[in-house]
């Protein structure tokens, strides 16, 4: 039996890692010299290392571990689900009891009439799946010019050749060849960093408005849909001014747009409801789902979509799946997470008590001098670092510098925070307790004040003209 223990020395490790692992979003190179921080157990919101160091995960893993690490059901249910049926696919006019209960409860959950699953291994591979979906639907509607998608700029919707085009990262579209045809973006909702001297309700409609002014420019019969996030994750925690969905579904439903909303980091109770879309009153024809899912225990994803669209794609063959659509044993994983979450109240927990929690000690955090805004929705938080306040100004340094110094500040007092530029993000697992929450905003003032520091040393600590 092979042992996949931390049974060698961490340098020993480090240098395996680095002469065969290839990390994402990474420059591979300069992180072989570094030497990458090992992982070697987790339990509750608290991480430890091939060090010992006990570290508080402040992003749940990747945005997705919402029950906690070391849930014992979660892997008795797969060691189960193993023996049973450790594998089938649903093709051939096949399926199996996970995947069947699983489709069956996230109806149950979904808001509206979104009563059908087409379950991927990601949010990435859903996404992709989405594109082809949209676009099928328009021409068995006897529609086929209309296969634009319109999305937004430093939007994240995944990095596969398909999602990665619908996402708005321009470091991802210098790479590959992206993004394909017929794929559009427009402005995103970030009042803090491009609002000027607008108010945000201002801002959030002017924003929303670029999609009927996209519509309009292409013509109606050229757009299939608009995808957004309710609140951007990857893009640094963006919450849209409060005039901006509801303009959005107006748009969407004057001109016959499909809205897929994707909640990949917002669903299953992260914004402090099932689905951001029920936070945001947004009402989608497709949600694209994954993370929180299954807490991030197995690999599973998938898109909801409405009673109308599942009629108008089974009217016909959708020549489009993945080997591991229905995987069997993410979906018996995917389904005691949603057991957990429910009958445990988690989502009662962050609405009544953790998130009132966080929320006030987070937006105390604008009293430091490097913080210009906080933001937050249930348990996804950000602030913005700024030297002047009163401006919103950005640094003079290269935007990213001052986040990433902030970042390795957070790591140095076994904090994970993320940064996304000059932003810094939270997205700690759902059941983190008040005293834990205690413990991350001392740590992301130590920081910020150990950042500050740097910055005043080297001379960082200043706008840009």
């Amino acid at each position: 039996m092979v042992s996949i223990t931390n049974h060698l020395p961490t340098a020993e490790l480090q240098a395996l890692d680095a002469a065969h692992h290839m990390h994402p979003f990474t420059a591979n190179g300069e992180l072989a010299e570094k030497g990458v921080r090992i992982i070697t157990r987790a339990s509750g919101v608290t991480l430890t290392d091939s060090e010992g160091n006990e570290i508080l995960d402040g992003m749940a893993g990747l945005w997705c571990v919402n029950i906690g690490y070391g849930r014992d059901e979660l892997a008795d249910v797969a060691a189960r689900q193993m023996r049973e049926l450790p594998y089938y696919n649903t093709f051939f006019q096949t399926t199996h009891v996970p995947s069947i209960a699983l489709a069956a409860k996230i109806a149950e959950l979904a808001p509206g009439d979104l009563n059908h699953v087409f379950f991927a291994s990601g949010g990435s591979e859903a996404n992709d799946t989405n594109i082809r979906m949209v676009r099928h639907y328009w021409a068995l509607k006897g529609k086929p010019t209309k296969s634009v998608i319109i999305a937004r700029e430093n939007a994240y919707h995944g990095s596969s050749v398909g999602s990665g085009s619908l996402g708005g990262m321009k470091p991802m579209h210098e790479q590959g060849g992206l993004p394909i045809p017929d794929v559009h973006h427009i402005g995103q909702p970030y009042w803090w960093a491009e609002g000027g001297d607008m108010t945000p309700e201002a801002f959030g409609l002017k924003r929303a408005q670029e999609l009927e002014e996209a519509i309009l420019e292409m013509g109606e019969d050229r757009v299939a849909a608009f995808i957004a996030e309710p609140v951007q994750g990857a893009g640094g925690v963006i919450i849209p001014p409060s005039t901006y969905w509801p303009e959005i579904q107006r748009i969407c439903d004057k001109y016959e747009i499909l809205l897929i909303v994707d909640e990949v980091i917002c669903g299953f109770g992260r914004t402090g409801k099932w689905f951001a879309s029920n936070t945001f009153d947004i009402r989608p024809d497709i949600i694209t789902i994954a993370k929180g899912l299954s807490s991030g225990y197995a690999a599973i994803g998938g898109s909801i979509v409405t009673d109308e669209i599942a009629d108008v794609i089974g009217s016909d063959e959708f020549n489009h799946g993945y080997t591991y659509s229905g995987h069997p044993v993410a979906a018996a994983v995917a389904l005691e997470n949603l057991r957990i979450l429910e009958e445990e109240n988690v989502l009662g927990y962050v609405n009544d008590t953790a998130a009132p929690y966080l929320k006030e000690k987070w937006e105390g955090l604008t009293d430091h001098p490097l913080v210009g805004e906080a933001c937050i929705s249930g348990m996804m938080a950000s602030i913005a670092l700024t030297p002047d306040k009163s401006s919103r100004a950005a640094f003079e340094a290269e935007a990213g510098t001052v986040g990433y110094i902030c970042r390795e500040r957070c790591f140095a007092n076994n904090l994970i925070m993320r940064h996304v530029g000059d932003r810094m993000v939270i997205s700690p697992p759902l059941i983190i307790t008040l005293a834990e929450i205690d413990t991350l905003i001392e740590r992301t003032l130590k920081s910020l004040d150990e950042c500050l520091g740097i910055l005043k040393r080297d001379g960082l600590y200043k706008a840009a003209a």
